[in-house]
């Protein structure tokens, strides 16, 4: 199994990096799915991040070796890379349904679904510190759709198919996650990334158009541009973050993503009104998108809090 290097302070400043790209991602992605379909915008990023790191790994010599996998390292490969081309593509057919704190928000259930797949793999436990910040989480997710509960819960909508398309994003996000973390074991997150990234995108190459970039605006094809940019360093940020920090750490510190989302929404409705609109959010849902937050903080640093607890009542009363 995977043991992080211990580099606390190193490890939070690449969460947070993760957290801030991914929080503006989606605004970017909303603007470029005008033009493109989402397997081809999901391929341009891949290709275009596996291809940067490829040429640096070639040019320091440190391209990764298959001898190294072992007789599972190929089966691990495998998951990760179908786990992040379903998490890629769902989740754009789930952005061009949805408006992008909504989407990001829903999101959210990724890192959470990896802390429940690690009780499983990683033998952890969960305490009752989790429990109650699941709980939070789903009242935090009842009072955020309270506008549209009804909705969601009766019918089949284009808005009811895109929370249903991240949720199954998030759900297959988290073999890519757990792969990932395995692989760690035999290379850096450099390598990683690239042989995930290159083989994520040959298996999308039959499906993809790569011609609708030419109908992308100026602006568009500046925006193509920063979201592959963003592929790259936030992935391997947080890739790098996992070798660094505990993985539940780093999820507790993912958690704020989907506030980064609602606050980059509302500067950019702001400055370029004629591109973004705001969130159509009561104060009942921005309510249930901070509690939210604190829930999926709760679930991935309940056994920390609670072994805390614990040490300091035995201090207590030892002394």
């Amino acid at each position: 199994m995977h043991i992080s290097s211990g580099r606390w302070v190193y490890g939070l400043f690449l969460a947070l990096l993760t957290a801030f790209l991914w929080g503006i991602l989606p605004i970017k992605l909303k603007q470029v799915l005008q033009v493109m379909d989402p397997v081809t915008v999901t391929w341009f990023r891949l290709m275009v991040s596996g291809g940067c790191l490829f040429i640096y790994l070639a040019s320091v010599k440190r391209l990764p070796s298959r001898k190294v996998l072992g007789p599972k390292g190929g089966w691990l490969v495998l998951m990760a890379v179908l786990g992040l081309v379903g998490n890629y593509v769902l989740y754009l057919m789930g952005l061009n349904l949805l408006s992008p704190g909504t989407a990001q928000l829903v999101v959210q259930m990724g890192p959470i679904m990896l802390l429940i797949a690690s009780l499983f793999v990683f033998k952890e436990r969960f305490s009752i510190g989790q429990g109650i910040g699941l709980l939070v989480l789903l009242i935090g997710f009842g009072l955020f759709f309270n506008q549209r509960l009804a909705e969601l819960l009766t019918s089949l909508s284009d808005y009811t198919a895109g929370v249903l398309l991240v949720l199954l994003a998030s759900t297959v996000w988290t073999f890519y996650a757990l792969g990932q973390k395995q692989l760690l074991t035999v290379w850096n997150s450099l390598q990683v990334m690239m042989v995930i990234y290159l083989f994520c995108g040959l298996l999308l190459t039959p499906w993809v158009h790569p011609l609708e970039a030419l109908n992308l605006s100026p602006l568009q094809g500046w925006l193509l541009l920063a979201c592959c940019m963003n592929t790259l360093i936030a992935y391997g940020a947080f890739a790098e973050a996992l070798a660094h920090w505990e993985a539940s750490r780093v999820s507790a510190t993912l958690a704020i993503t989907p506030l980064v989302t609602f606050v980059a929404v509302a500067v950019a409705a702001r400055i370029w009104p004629e591109y973004v609109h705001a969130e159509q959010i009561n104060a009942l849902g921005y309510g249930g998108a901070v509690l939210v937050v604190l829930g999926s903080a709760l679930v991935a640093l309940g056994p920390s809090l609670i072994a805390g607890l614990k040490a300091r009542r035995m201090k207590m009363a030892a002394s």
